[in-house]
């Protein structure tokens, strides 16, 4: 199994990334990609672009050399109560949103389950998020059993993060957690790089080897095949429009 698209990708304008947006499109190109997202951090992230950079993304066009370029952004949930860092006019003018939880955005409020619990449950009730980003952070734990099946019930599409084998302590154990509670309510998936440089776009062996692991059901893992993928931009997105 190959992955189509690579969702979850950053630029320069994430100033600690590296890449253009037309070199994250090359390297979807060489990747033989059907679609790359460019999803830079919101604006509570450090270095991050503030929303002028983000509205004024529908000036690039929609197809780049045959590649889908999906114009989009990873904001950062902020409180127990799902609130997101960016506007909602801003927000509808992109057409692909991940939703994230980071140290430097959720730091003043106490870490605890109860607490991402119901952040995460109020995010899957918002009608603009697309993709649960990275959700298998040790520190930001919550229980998945209660919060998965709403993420499915909501179209919402439950990342597994190849950069999170890297860089995030504990990410491999609460993935394949997350991955099986995915498989046991049929909650589709979505597997993303994170690429932070042109050189890891559609890097997700790690993720693909995880899923493997556990006998994960492809038919839930949208970007395996363009006509899944097509049919959630179609039935979740404004890409087409």
């Amino acid at each position: 199994m190959k992955i189509i698209a690579d969702t979850h990708c950053h630029t320069v304008a994430s100033t600690h990334a590296y890449s253009s947006v037309q070199e994250m499109v090359a390297a979807a190109k060489e990747k033989n990609l059907v679609a790359v997202a460019i999803t830079d951090h919101s604006q509570y992230m450090p270095g991050s672009p503030g929303p002028w950079y983000f509205r004024n993304l529908v000036i690039l066009p929609n197809i780049v050399d045959g590649i889908y370029l999906l114009k989009g952004i990873e904001v950062n949930v902020c409180d127990p109560g799902g609130y997101l860092d960016m506007d909602n006019f801003t927000i509808n003018r992109l057409n692909w949103v991940v939703a994230s939880m980071h140290d430097e955005t959720f730091h003043h409020f106490q870490y605890n389950m109860e607490a991402v619990t119901s952040a995460w449950l109020s995010v899957a009730k918002n009608p603009l998020v697309n993709v649960i980003g990275h959700s298998g952070m040790e520190e930001f734990q919550y229980d998945y059993e209660k919060v998965i099946p709403e993420f499915g019930r909501n179209g919402k599409l439950v990342e597994i993060n190849n950069n999170s084998f890297r860089v995030r302590r504990g990410a491999k154990k609460n993935c394949k957690q997350i991955a099986l509670v995915c498989k046991k309510y049929g909650v589709p998936v979505i597997l993303n790089s994170d690429a932070h440089s042109s050189f890891q776009v559609g890097n997700v062996e790690q993720a693909q080897r995880l899923l493997e692991e556990i006998d994960f059901p492809e038919e839930l893992i949208v970007n395996s095949n363009k006509e899944k993928f097509d049919n959630y931009l179609k039935k979740y997105t404004n890409f087409f429009d």
